[in-house]
């Protein structure tokens, strides 16, 4: 009987020392693990002002090839100076995206254009393509100019539509400017009020766009909302 209560009573021992080690590990969790759990709070700022600036360097290409070269390959507009219709399409969606935008500090957005290389006419009526946009975002500060954030880098690319499905959303309405001024603003929105800022999706192509105004049709009770 000796022997089994001394058995008895090491197991007991065994048992409360593996229960001490245990909890011993549960509180000497890093405390910067459990900030990693925690939320980031996401930006409070009020848009004093948006500057966009399209340098002038920037080579505009107007070949009519799949993929020509340059940096600014644009058709959604008649012929013209394609670094000011560039421009007021990046002032469209801010305005578009910034809209209601009102928070703590104030701020001004600088964006500059990197590249905006569309769908040429050719690529556009056959196989589609990716509209592929990048830019910088700066944060300044409105009276002092010193920089709050950034620049950061904007990939914004766009799946641009193809053959018959091109057809059918030019005849809705559904253009290249409008699919891009509507996916730029959304884009811009989520930078400046997201915690993280914009993120681009898996595969860094943005597939549909969420409209961030409606459509106004030829019916103008019909607007449209949905994925585009």
């Amino acid at each position: 009987m000796t022997y089994f209560r001394l058995m008895a009573v090491a197991l007991i021992g065994l048992s409360v020392s593996a229960c001490g080690t245990m909890q011993t590990a549960t509180r000497n969790v890093p405390l910067d693990h459990e900030a990693m759990d925690m939320a980031t709070p996401a930006p409070s700022y009020d848009v004093a002002g948006v500057r966009v600036t399209v340098p002038a360097t920037l080579e505009v290409s107007e070949a009519n090839r799949y993929y020509p070269s340059g940096d600014i390959v644009w058709r959604g507009d008649a012929r013209g100076n394609r670094h000011e219709q560039v421009k007021a399409i990046f002032e469209q969606s801010a305005d578009l995206g910034l809209s209601g935008v009102a928070g703590a500090m104030p701020v001004e957005v600088e964006i500059v254009v990197r590249r905006f290389h569309a769908l040429t006419e050719k690529t556009r009526y056959t196989v589609g393509g990716v509209h592929s946009i990048t830019f910088d975002v700066t944060l300044r500060d409105p009276a002092s100019g010193a920089i709050l954030r950034g620049p950061r880098e904007i990939r914004a690319n766009l799946e641009g539509y193809g053959g018959q499905q091109a057809v059918e959303a030019e005849a809705k309405g559904l253009t290249q400017k409008y699919r891009i001024t509507q996916h730029l603003a959304r884009v811009i929105r989520e930078e400046l009020t997201q915690a993280s800022g914009y993120v681009s999706p898996a595969g860094g192509i943005t597939r549909r766009v969420e409209p961030v105004a409606p459509l106004v049709a030829q019916d103008a009770r019909d607007t449209r909302r949905d994925a585009i």
